[in-house]
């Protein structure tokens, strides 16, 4: 049976929406009362994981999951070893380096080398500022990165940013942009070849539902 690995949180209810559009009720997911991770839907067609957004692409990696729905920025971090299908649309980020507004940075490169730069988004912010040519250490942070330049822990941040408006009450600002992110559609490479599960056909729904809500 197909499996699709989804993500908790923000993107979970576009995620399902969309499935729905082509066929597949993930719903009980929605509702607070289910504990259940894994569900079929009632087709029988598919059954549903329900996982960390940084999970989507190790069980989709692992052949756990032939598909997954996961942010750009969870698969430009990890980079895992699967075939990256749809751009699906929803979930739209950014991923920002951001400074105190009394800063007298005003770009990435005003910051002094061997700075300190707090993130969770590790491997990003590591390429970023190699690609600048700027020395900086990178302090893994998983809880409020904010805190990092409010408390002088480091100098900067790279982090997501939706509407602003978190940096802005925390008395931040964005100084460059990394990359834009949105969620995607993943697959499982082998099982992308291969064809179970009529998973093409599904694919193609998939993309021209996305193609039809974007027009």
């Amino acid at each position: 049976m197909l499996t699709i690995a989804l993500p908790k949180g923000g993107m979970l209810k576009d995620s399902i929406q969309l499935l729905q559009a082509v066929g597949l009720d993930f719903s009980l997911f929605l509702d607070s009362a289910n504990r259940q991770l894994q569900i079929t839907e009632p087709t029988g067609r598919a059954t549903g994981l329900l996982v960390r957004a940084q999970d989507v692409p190790v069980y989709v990696e692992y052949g756990q999951a032939q598909l997954g729905m996961v942010g750009y920025d969870v698969l430009r971090e990890k980079k895992p070893a699967v075939a990256h299908l749809v751009d699906l649309g929803f979930g739209g980020c950014r991923l920002s380096v951001a400074v105190k507004t009394t800063s007298p940075y005003r770009s990435a490169l005003d910051l002094p080398a061997h700075s300190r730069v707090a993130s969770k988004y590790v491997n990003s912010a590591r390429d970023y500022f190699q690609s600048l040519d700027l020395p900086v250490e990178i302090v893994p942070l998983y809880g409020s990165v904010e805190l990092g330049p409010i408390t002088g822990m480091s100098e900067a941040i790279v982090d997501l940013v939706s509407t602003g408006k978190t940096l802005k009450e925390n008395n931040l600002m964005e100084l460059e942009v990394l990359y834009h992110s949105s969620a995607r559609l993943i697959a499982h490479p082998l099982s992308y070849r291969v064809n179970p599960y009529n998973l093409k056909a599904l694919i193609d729904q998939v993309r021209e539902q996305t193609e039809a809500i974007a027009a």
